[in-house]
């Protein structure tokens, strides 16, 4: 993943969670950190209860919130597991490369000619 890709979900990620902490803070009139608490809580859809919207305009934001946070930390976490799993396998096809194995669709693993020595053979992949 690109180093502009991270500071992107990191950033709307502090944004989310930035105006729904000072949505909570002035609409239910909730200290600062019980507001960030509620807002993080919500947001991990974990949850606890002890802190509930009392205001009609608190349960409208607090479902809006709900809606539009979900869905991008749905994609925070899809993109920073897309990254992990990519590179897993760049590491795995760099062990199988480094061992001398060919790795055909069938499951079979089969020793390959010998291949020429390269500089870089033995450093795994970025």
């Amino acid at each position: 993943m690109r180093r502009a890709n991270i500071l992107t979900l990191l950033a709307t990620l502090t944004l989310i969670i930035a105006g729904g902490t000072a949505f909570f803070h002035v609409v239910e009139g909730w200290s600062w950190l019980d507001s960030y608490f509620f807002t993080v809580v919500t947001l991990s859809t974990v949850g606890y209860g002890n802190f509930v919207p009392v205001t009609a305009l608190g349960k409208i934001g607090t479902t809006v919130f709900i809606m539009i946070g979900l869905g991008i930390f749905a994609v925070i976490i899809q993109q920073f597991g897309s990254y992990a799993v990519k590179k897993r396998e760049e590491h795995t096809e760099w062990l199988i490369a480094r061992l001398g194995h060919h790795h055909n669709p069938h499951g079979e693993a089969t020793q390959t000619e010998e291949e020429p020595p390269s500089a870089n053979r033995d450093l795994p992949p970025n």
